[in-house]
């Protein structure tokens, strides 16, 4: 997979996140956005080093799916933890 797949599942990978977290962001849909790219890279690289699963096999791959999802999620959380108060 190269990079363009990967923001391209980066950018559903936040919009599924965002589904599955919903409420309000400190960053709106852009700053979601960056996030699920971000969650992307960050998921597959954990996928790829610790977790003896390389994810640049296949875009329909399930477990670069679940990293890049995954990745997200948690970026999201820490993110609305560190940010969650500064929108009124």
């Amino acid at each position: 997979m190269g990079i363009i797949s990967w923001i391209i599942l980066g950018l559903l990978a936040g919009a599924i996140a965002k589904f599955l977290l919903p409420g309000r962001d400190p960053g709106g849909f852009i700053g979601t956005t960056i996030i699920g790219v971000a969650g992307a890279f960050i998921g597959g690289w954990i996928s790829a080093r610790w977790l003896d699963h390389p994810v640049a096999k296949n875009f329909y791959d399930g477990a670069t799916w679940a990293s890049a999802i995954g990745g997200a999620l948690v970026l999201l959380i820490v993110y609305r933890v560190l940010f969650g108060n500064s929108r009124s």
